[in-house]
């Protein structure tokens, strides 16, 4: 094996629709991750907002476009660290309403994926429209797939991942204190399908309740490999094996 790849799970407690506050702590949590070596930095569902599907439902003017100027910070930070970012916010679709969007913004600055959730969860699908097709990107010759929340409920993302080549399934997540997905869920789909699980949890009040952090990532055996704690703003680090033939 080659050297490793660093991806940096990072959480933190989003303010509600403040995106340029969110934005603000999203890219000095990419120059943080930076600075010590991570070369993707994942963060939790809705992050640009909060998890607020209510309140973003009822203002369009939280709905960004890919190439929104409210997020040039980030791309900023991303070209000044040279790390790749996945924020998740709600962007607009061709139909008209935002998806539940992970933008995969390169360490040039530029959209480098696109990945709308496909499996809406109550409330969100009177907001948000559906996406359709599967995530993935490749950074350093490994290959990531994207799934957020109630997706990673259902096996066959992550069986497509594995089936496609992907190393890296990023979760982006918004887990209650109930949510068994802990357990249940992400060390299970490492396991199955022989992936790096890697998940990043929103910390804080939001209308998924109180969220619980504990990002970090799980190895193909299903085994925790890294934990950022429940209730603390920063990351955890995740250094997976780039393959034997990288992807170009």
């Amino acid at each position: 094996m080659m050297a490793g790849v660093i991806i940096a799970a990072a959480q933190f407690a989003p303010l509600a629709g403040e995106i340029k506050t969110n934005v603000r702590t999203v890219s000095g949590l990419i120059r943080q991750a930076g600075a010590e070596g991570a070369r993707v930095v994942v963060f939790p569902e809705l992050a640009l907002t909060g998890y607020e599907p209510t309140l973003v439902g009822a203002t369009p003017d939280s709905w960004l476009g890919e190439a929104d100027a409210r997020l040039e910070p980030i791309r900023e930070a991303c070209r000044e660290t040279g790390a790749v970012a996945v924020v998740n916010g709600p962007v607009l679709r061709t139909e008209g309403r935002p998806g539940v969007t992970s933008l995969v913004i390169g360490a040039d600055g530029e959209l480098l994926a696109r990945y709308d959730k496909t499996h809406l969860y109550g409330v969100e699908a009177e907001v948000f429209e559906p996406g359709s097709a599967d995530g993935r990107f490749t950074v350093d010759g490994v290959r990531f797939a994207l799934a957020t929340c109630y997706d990673n409920r259902f096996p066959d993302i992550a069986e497509r991942a594995a089936a496609d080549g992907c190393t890296v399934y990023l979760a982006s997540s918004a887990l209650d204190a109930d949510n068994d997905s802990f357990e249940e869920v992400y060390p299970v789909r490492a396991r199955e399908f022989g992936l790096y699980v890697v998940l990043a949890d929103l910390v804080g009040l939001s209308e998924a309740g109180p969220c619980v952090g504990r990002s970090g990532g799980w190895g193909p055996d299903g085994e925790r490999i890294a934990d950022a704690g429940p209730d603390r703003e920063g990351f955890a680090l995740v250094e997976v094996p780039v393959p034997v033939d990288p992807l170009p």
